[in-house]
């Protein structure tokens, strides 16, 4: 049995460039020294069985046929059920900012009531968000279908692992969940549906009498990061507020901006007034639909803890669904 957990994990990019693993001490993270490996795109254990990344198989990823759990491939290649890792989640990496802050936040929500942290397996590949972001504005479709094979192609290397659901950090990505799980016969969860299902749990009340529970998206993109909760909370009965174009223009995007370049009180007053101006028209909470908030506003403050972090309701769905499998004989 394959035993990976986030201690001793070490990841490895298809292009056979090793990363710096990090090492969780005392609730804090440090460098670990590089070290040089064969090619693979599975973050692992030293306790790794080597027959499970072991395939001949070539997949081409401009053609998704090959790419579902369907396929003659996914049910004669050498990875079946008996190969299960019970437990175990595989995880889609295409950011390392967000791969870390799902990792982070992992540890943080699997330890708190002293339990371990589940075995993962990570395949991680940067490049392949930026060629899915490009291709949006390509004149040839063949160039989005070539990427987002490569996602298929990197979600049939998790699925065939044996590991009991696939996780996909990056939020903006979720957009494009529906043709990356396609055929896939292990749970894919959408992040989405982590967030309406606790949005459900919570027996929220409208702020104003007569109105159904509004919840605000913020994002980047409203056309992009939008769409991972828009449909998904609408169709459960939740009233959707976004951005208008004046306060992503003026705002939200000059808020990112004065953070990368270091102003960090200028980028605090932007995204506060961001968060203000939503919570006046009456919403229950504001979805934080991008990574690029994260940072800006300390942890403690109060706009903040009104608001939703779609990465804990993403990794608490994961671990529940991993020790769910766990239980099972």
């Amino acid at each position: 049995m394959v035993q990976m957990s986030i201690q001793r994990a070490a990841t490895l990019s298809p292009r056979c460039s090793l990363s710096f693993p990090f090492d969780c001490v005392g609730g804090t993270s440090r460098r670990l020294a590089p070290s040089r490996s064969q090619c693979s795109c599975f973050a692992y254990s030293e306790r790794l069985s080597p027959n499970v990344l072991k395939t001949n198989r070539v997949i081409d990823p401009s053609e998704p046929k090959i790419l579902d759990a369907s396929s003659s491939a996914s049910r004669t290649g050498q990875y079946s059920a008996a190969n299960h890792l019970s437990g175990t989640i595989g995880v889609m990496g295409t950011s390392a900012p967000s791969s870390l802050r799902f990792l982070e936040k992992l540890v943080h929500w699997s330890t708190r009531d002293g339990e371990e942290i589940p075995p993962f397996v990570m395949c991680h590949d940067p490049l392949i968000k930026k060629e899915v972001m490009s291709s949006q504005n390509s004149q040839f479709p063949s160039d989005c279908n070539t990427a987002l094979g490569k996602l298929r192609q990197r979600r049939l290397l998790l699925e065939q692992s044996g590991v009991c659901c696939i996780v996909m950090p990056c939020n903006s990505l979720h957009a494009y969940h529906y043709e990356i799980s396609q055929g896939c016969s292990t749970p894919f969860l959408h992040i989405g549906d982590c967030v309406v299902k606790e949005l459900k749990s919570a027996n929220l009340k409208p702020v104003e009498y007569g109105s159904n529970v509004r919840v605000g998206i913020l994002s980047t993109d409203n056309t992009l990061d939008a769409k991972c909760y828009l449909n998904k909370l609408e169709s459960q009965g939740f009233e959707v507020l976004l951005p208008d174009k004046d306060s992503l223009e003026h705002t939200v995007l000059p808020a990112i901006s004065s953070f990368r370049r270091g102003d960090m009180e200028g980028a605090r007053n932007l995204l506060r007034i961001s968060l203000q101006i939503m919570f006046v028209r009456a919403v229950n909470t504001i979805i934080l639909a991008s990574d690029n908030f994260f940072g800006i506003l300390p942890d403690d403050d109060p706009l903040l803890k009104k608001c939703i972090d779609p990465m804990d309701a993403l990794v608490r769905e994961t671990i529940a669904c991993a020790r769910t499998d766990s239980l099972r004989p």
